[in-house]
């Protein structure tokens, strides 16, 4: 892929190893992302590819990612999005920016007075992106294991500031579907 550790601006894949990491994975101390990063001047890591762009769920199937992301990236509620699985589990998970005005338009028709980073973390208004998603997952003709079992809502888009945050995102989308499946 041509990235280099070692070059003015290092970009490598993200490896976590530490306790944290033990919640997520739950048995392996060890978490191996997947994703290829860039270590910015201040410190943050910006992811920017992906090593493996396909990976298999629990039940065997194997996930196409960017063609999964390409086809919910159609859904008018959302700017950027992230699919996320494992071969742990057999579901995946969205975390998404939504788009602004589109998310307080639905906000103020349900007489929702929350700002833009209150709503992102209120429940109806993440089971209303699910919906929208798996809407337009169907209509694009997605198999049942591509369509998503959660979704958590993110203010920012994808520039890390810490590692920690990226476990702490991963860990909170677990907790939610594991909790409500």
């Amino acid at each position: 892929m041509g990235y280099d550790a070692l070059s003015s601006v290092p970009r490598v894949e993200f490896c976590l190893r530490g306790s944290p990491c033990f919640l997520v994975v739950f048995l392996d101390l060890e978490w191996i992302a997947g994703d290829i990063g860039e270590l910015q001047p201040n410190g943050a890591m910006k992811i920017m590819d992906r090593k493996k762009n396909i990976f298999k769920l629990s039940q065997g199937e194997y996930v196409a990612v960017e063609n999964i992301e390409s086809k919910y990236l159609r859904c008018p509620l959302i700017t950027s999005i992230w699919v996320y699985g494992n071969s742990f589990e057999s579901f995946l998970v969205a975390v998404v920016v939504p788009d602004r005005k589109a998310l307080e338009d639905w906000a103020a028709e349900h007489h929702l007075t929350d700002d833009f980073k209150s709503l992102c973390q209120n429940l109806k208004a993440r089971k209303y992106i699910l919906d929208e998603l798996n809407s337009v997952g169907q209509k694009q003709q997605l198999r049942g294991f591509e369509l998503f079992k959660a979704s958590l809502l993110k203010v920012h888009g994808f520039l890390l500031k810490k590692w920690k945050e990226a476990v702490l995102l991963l860990l909170v989308a677990l907790t939610f579907v594991l909790v409500n499946v």
